[in-house]
């Protein structure tokens, strides 16, 4: 019994031939949060980077350096941020956390050590990194998108790493 092939969908591949040996560069970014929680918007620093770099065409990695902080790329719309707040409060509330008992906890524990269970389980939502790909210079970002480093357990002093690597 002979099986038909699926069809192939007709597309159009633009492709840009590396022009010289790949190159990669590291920024670092340091971002004073405000609030408990909060969605700073990011992408205006790591185009800078890309930019920098003098990278035209391959990656750039966004990461967070901290347990109780996030990467996401997402809209940047105030109604829309306030939801993603909602949502991050609902899924893992201020709470009962084994994380927090400061009696009974033995391990990496800091002076100041606060109780923050809730943004370590908000962070597991999210996650620690975005790559994006870079062509002609620029992050090829959809028309709404933009970087977002996520404080959950603010306000601080924070690190980003941003790396970008290419031709």
């Amino acid at each position: 019994m002979a099986m038909n092939p699926l069809p192939v969908p007709s597309a159009s591949v633009e492709t840009t031939p590396p022009s010289a040996a790949p190159r990669s560069l590291h920024d670092r970014l340091r971002i004073d949060t405000k609030r408990a929680m909060e969605f700073v918007d990011i992408t205006a620093l790591v185009a800078d980077c890309v930019l920098c770099s003098g990278i035209t065409d391959g990656m750039v990695n966004v990461q967070t350096s901290h347990t109780t902080t996030a990467i996401v790329v997402n809209e940047h719309e105030p109604l829309l941020l306030q939801d993603m707040m909602k949502l991050l409060r609902r899924w893992a509330p201020r709470g009962d956390y084994d994380h927090d008992d400061f009696d009974t906890r033995t391990v990496n524990m800091a002076p100041g050590e606060r109780a923050n269970g809730h943004a370590h389980a908000r962070a597991l939502l999210l996650g620690t990194s975005e790559t994006l790909n870079v062509a002609g210079g620029r992050m090829r970002l959809g028309r709404w998108q933009r970087i977002f480093f996520v404080e959950l357990d603010g306000p601080r002093t924070r690190e980003v790493s941003v790396t970008s690597f290419g031709v």
